[in-house]
């Protein structure tokens, strides 16, 4: 794919993101395609992929990703992002705490037949955690 290829095609992503389009955002993956999941863990598989979707706007129904620029070199691209929520379904056995929360991170994808083959997924999960109540920090002692 070309970088301008490359550049559409997240803008199509983007427009799925905004929709909280589980099958849409899916069906930019490879029928066979991976990704790696603080949250979710690995996932393999377009159907599977969708589910981890559905499963992430079921838990926090409004969801806003922000992708910053996109860093391309051949097929491999990297984006920066910034993700706010309210945890509001069941996460990991907690019922929805209406806490919100705010990361920051970077998803690294590797390209081919002009769908994502694998992406990899970067940012704060113990954060996201004390943010939404699940964890608790524990004050340094000086």
């Amino acid at each position: 794919m070309t970088r301008q290829e490359i550049v559409a095609f997240f803008e199509g992503r983007h427009q799925a993101w905004l929709n909280r389009d589980a099958d849409g955002l899916s069906a930019f993956h490879a029928e066979q395609g991976t990704i790696e999941s603080p949250m979710f863990g690995p996932r393999r598989g377009r159907q599977a992929i969708a589910d981890s979707y559905r499963t992430l706007f079921s838990i926090f129904p409004d969801w806003d990703f922000q992708g910053e620029e996109l860093l391309i070199d051949g097929d491999r691209v990297c984006q920066p992002f910034t993700a706010t929520a309210t945890h509001v379904g069941t996460f990991m056995g907690i019922d929805g705490t209406n806490r919100r929360f705010k990361i920051q991170g970077v998803r690294l994808f590797t390209m081919a037949d002009a769908l994502v083959q694998h992406e990899r997924r970067m940012y704060d999960f113990t954060g996201l955690l004390i943010q939404i109540g699940i964890l608790r920090s524990k004050p340094a002692k000086d």
